[in-house]
């Protein structure tokens, strides 16, 4: 008997974690459990044979993370096929002589940390294909694709496991009140999965067994494929470096009962779950046949256009009537605020219309830039830009302080990646990038147009508006050009430049993005001294001095080489002021009296 027909005739029992027990083991917490497939099999072949014992009737190969971009980022990438293909044999011969199927594992890619560069739709199916035929090649009864999080790729996923000819298990990972990341719903989910070919749909980790009983009778109306259940042991605790689960399996079993009786057929656990899990389901489930199911027609929920709320669009609402001047100042490495505020005070007066606040630049220790720009509003009387990076604040984190910005008056936010914080200062520091700067405008969209990352409504909109950085130095215009349009198409409203020195760089950018149609600022940071110029040129990622004013650059040193790198801006700014709307001003060292020199001129005063 096939798996479809058993699954149609009695309710089948899966396995457990894979990686809770092979850690309880003693299997170290930064090991990849998948690369055990090739140094420790017989480790991985004993937790089959236990979680047989227990009465599972589905195993799954210790394959979830053994997709390239998992195993790339820890050198593992040319072992990738091997992986999978070892990893499916251990399983198989665990299930050898009993009437166990075999499950091959897939798990979500990943993006690399601080790498900005998409996947296409293509080559992400090219990467799930080389895991699923993998798997097929191993023998594996069916796949399950389970924990992913976003619907686009489980669609890839699903279009790459369907060419093994194999039936394919469709598990996503639903967040607050069955949804998805941007708010997708479970039943619209169920709809779409089942639509796309998935021969069982259902939910994974994500939660404890409560929620994911939600889940399923919520799925259980809008589609008639059997339904898989692999929730959490409940919500872990942090005890002497280890994530414990406290659920005893008798609850688990419980809750288990529940699910079948919403119409789950294929029941297992995942995070936090163990052998005895297993134990108390199949006893509980035993000779349990899947209920019969009426499902009605889904009434699916209408996706619902939110008006975004920008508020008051700020220093930008004067663009196109006077040269627009935003000038980046650098927050104070202790307490000590009064040179900053100073800095605003005398830029307000010289005409500027915003003072840029970078988020710890090039990853070095600075006062946090929300709480400095509201006391610079508040002090100075200028509109404050505020850069936000992903590198120092995980997703919930982005979002707690965004909303609190908004709530201290910051209506103007920059969205960058951020420095990774290996270069920085602070020994120890991590990165977290939970978000790229594509992923940071999306979510201040969502942000403004009233509802979080996972679609819940927060109240209101926060007004920002929103700001993306680009890179006209880049050898490769035209690559640049395509990201910013997709930040545009995220959300972005106005765009600030890395220095420029080049005009023929200013008059293509300005030529490229014309379609784009929203105010371009590009970057003017004043050389100081040939030493600060060849460090520039030399050194910072994204800004390139031609050879011409390296040259008009060499032996300027103190006064002459600030009075050389304030002509060479003046005369940049001369050449350009017909091809753009304003600038960005980046005075070096925190020198604002040069930033306010410029602004005057920029500004005829």
């Amino acid at each position: 008997m096939t798996f479809l027909e058993r699954l149609h005739d009695e309710v089948l029992i899966g396995d457990g974690a894979i990686g809770t027990m092979l850690y309880a083991k003693g299997v170290s917490l930064d090991a990849n459990v998948e690369h055990l497939n090739l140094v420790r099999p017989s480790l991985v072949l004993e937790l089959h044979r236990e979680y047989l014992a227990a009465g599972a009737r589905v195993i799954e190969t210790n394959t979830f993370g053994a997709n390239w971009t998992r195993l790339a980022a820890i050198g593992l990438d040319k072992k990738e096929h091997e992986i999978n293909l070892r990893g499916a044999r251990l399983a198989r011969e665990a299930a050898q002589g009993t009437d166990a199927f075999v499950a091959g594992s897939v798990g979500p890619l990943v993006r690399v940390k601080g790498d900005e560069r998409e996947l296409s739709a293509q080559e992400t199916v090219d990467i799930f294909r080389r895991q699923t035929l993998a798997l097929a090649e191993g023998g594996v009864d069916l796949l399950i694709l389970e924990t992913f999080t976003d619907l686009a790729q489980m669609g890839h996923a699903l279009t790459s496991a369907r060419e093994t000819g194999l039936p394919v298990v469709a598990n996503m990972a639903f967040l607050e009140n069955g949804r998805l990341a941007g708010g997708i719903e479970v039943e619209r989910v169920a709809v779409e999965l089942t639509a796309a070919g998935a021969r069982v749909v259902g939910a994974n980790c994500g939660a404890g067994p409560l929620e994911i009983l939600g889940t399923i009778q919520r799925m259980g109306r809008v589609t008639d494929l059997p339904l898989a259940a692999y929730p959490n042991s409940g919500f872990p605790e942090y005890v002497n470096g280890r994530h414990v689960y406290r659920t005893t399996p008798d609850y688990f079993a419980d809750r288990a009962l529940e699910m079948v009786a919403a119409g789950a057929a294929l029941v297992g656990g995942c995070c936090g779950t163990t052998p005895e899990h297993v134990r108390r389901l199949a006893e509980r489930l035993a000779g349990l046949r899947p209920v019969a199911r009426t499902v009605a027609v889904p009434a699916l929920p209408k996706e619902e256009r939110r008006a975004e709320s920008r508020g008051d669009a700020g220093f930008l609402a004067r663009w196109g009537r006077e040269p627009i001047v935003t000038v980046e100042l650098d927050p104070p490495r202790g307490l000590d605020c009064a040179k900053i505020i100073e800095g605003s005070r005398a830029l307000r007066e010289a005409g500027a219309d915003a003072i840029n606040i970078a988020e710890n630049p090039l990853a070095r220790i600075r006062m946090g830039n929300i709480a400095l720009g509201s006391l610079i509003q508040r002090e100075a009387g200028i509109d404050v830009i505020v850069h936000v990076t992903c590198r120092d604040r995980n997703l919930l984190g982005l979002q707690s302080d965004l909303m609190g910005a908004s709530l201290l008056g910051i209506r103007h936010v920059l969205a960058v990646t951020g420095d990774p914080a290996r270069i920085g200062e602070q020994a120890g520091a991590t990165s977290v990038y939970d978000l790229n700067s594509f992923g940071l405008i999306k979510l201040l969209a969502d942000l403004n147009a009233g509802v979080n990352a996972l679609g819940s409504p927060i109240g209101g909109g926060t007004g920002f508006v929103i700001g993306a950085a680009f890179n006209p130095n880049s050898p490769r215009m035209e690559v640049q050009v395509e990201r910013l349009v997709r930040k545009v198409a995220n959300g972005a409203r106005f765009v600030q430049t890395q220095p420029l020195y080049d005009v023929a760089r200013l008059e293509e950018m300005a030529e490229r993005t014309a379609h784009l149609g929203i105010p371009i600022l590009p970057g003017i940071l004043p050389l100081v001294s040939e030493r600060n110029c060849e460090f520039l040129h030399n050194e910072v990622p994204g800004i390139v001095i031609p050879e011409e004013i390296r040259h008009r650059m060499r032996g300027k040193e103190k006064e002459d080489g600030v009075r050389e790198g304030l002509a060479i801006a003046r005369e940049f700014i001369d050449a350009v002021r017909g091809r753009v709307g304003g600038f960005y001003l980046i005075p070096p060292f925190g020198k604002y009296g040069i930033a306010v020199e410029l602004t005057r001129y920029i500004k005829g005063t």
